[in-house]
């Protein structure tokens, strides 16, 4: 973990306008194709859920801006891994906030999340142990097909992690695709930061071996 220097940053002027913003944050849904990662996933008896957030976290810690966090108001830290904390149901609906460590290695990026997944199974806990801010806040909505999607924001406290969610794959023409939402702070990030991520994620999804 470093901090970054503001002073020398080329978004200086960005980052001080939109901080001041009391809801900073700008929102993308755009669609990926899955095909390869569902077929890989059920080739080799995996979650499909873990081939396509492992992709996605490849991606998120393969640009910069994805590992910022605003601390202190004024300060912005950079992570040199950041992780997933995604929501996971339960059987009586309810969910769990987990936090899964990243990996490089898929084998050991699905052994974090079964891990959670029995943490969360056999408890009524909201919150994980671990709950700091180097993650991204992200929801599965397997059951729809979204074109748009809004996150709650605390106007209360300073948010930073980016937010997404994984809408339902859907065969169109042959290929499987699934809308993903990016909830970002404009102080943090531009469109272009997002428009790589997509770029990266999709990517990834090709290439899962």
């Amino acid at each position: 973990m470093r901090y970054l220097d503001i002073d020398s940053w080329n978004r200086k002027q960005h980052f001080s306008f939109f901080n001041t913003f009391s809801d900073p944050y700008f929102a993308v849904t755009a669609a990926v194709d899955v095909t390869n990662a569902f077929k890989y996933a059920k080739e080799e008896g995996l979650s499909f859920f873990a081939v396509y957030l492992h992709a996605c976290m490849r991606a998120i810690n393969a640009i910069e801006n994805f590992k910022y966090r605003i601390h202190d108001e004024d300060q912005v830290v950079v992570y040199n891994v950041i992780h997933a904390s995604p929501t996971i149901l339960r059987e009586d609906t309810t969910f769990g906030f987990s936090f899964i460590h990243f990996n490089e290695d898929l084998s050991f990026f699905s052994d974090n999340i079964a891990k959670e997944k029995a943490r969360i199974f056999n408890s009524d806990d909201l919150f994980p142990p671990t709950n700091t801010d180097d993650c991204i806040y992200c929801s599965a909505m397997p059951w729809i097909n979204f074109t748009g999607h809004k996150e709650p924001v605390n106007g209360n406290i300073r948010e930073s992690v980016p937010k997404l969610a994984f809408g339902k794959a859907e065969l169109v023409n042959g290929k499987r695709l699934m809308n993903v939402s990016v909830s970002v702070n404009h102080a943090l990030m531009d469109g272009y930061h997002v428009g790589l991520f997509f770029e990266k994620f999709q990517n990834f999804l090709n290439h899962i071996n």
